[in-house]
């Protein structure tokens, strides 16, 4: 079964819509490659993507461990290449709201790095992850 459906809407503007959920995510093209950069580009998604994927996979080894880490934010910087055009790195800082001891701390980045999306994406990407603590 298609997990999602995308369409092209013109202009360099796409909708994604998640057929489980229903829900939808609009895209356009970055202003450095022609678009309006009106909303997430499909690489913007993609770097984006790792830090939701990094913290579900936490959130679940969390969970499991009996901490909330409800609130923690994390921001995210792509640097694309040229020749030919690419995500070359992806810049990760989680800001975690919680003051743990250094097993849980090391416990929760180790598992952040099994994310798929990480173990999906080049090795050639770029990966700087920081994990700021409370």
């Amino acid at each position: 079964m298609p997990t999602s459906k995308v369409t092209y809407l013109g202009d360099l503007r796409t909708s994604s819509v998640h057929l489980q959920s229903g829900s939808e995510i609009i895209s356009d093209a970055p202003v450095d490659n022609n678009g309006k950069g009106a909303a997430f580009s499909p690489t913007d998604t993609v770097a984006n993507g790792l830090a939701s994927c990094m913290f579900t996979v936490m959130g679940i080894k969390a969970r499991d461990m009996g901490i909330d880490f409800s609130g923690a934010t994390a921001e995210v910087t792509k640097i694309m290449a040229a020749e030919p055009r690419r995500i070359s790195e992806i810049h990760i800082t989680f800001d975690m709201n919680i003051t743990v001891d250094e097993k849980t701390k090391t416990i929760l980045e180790r598992t952040a790095e099994t994310c798929p999306v990480n173990m999906s994406l080049h090795p050639d990407i770029k990966r700087v992850i920081v994990f700021n603590w409370k």
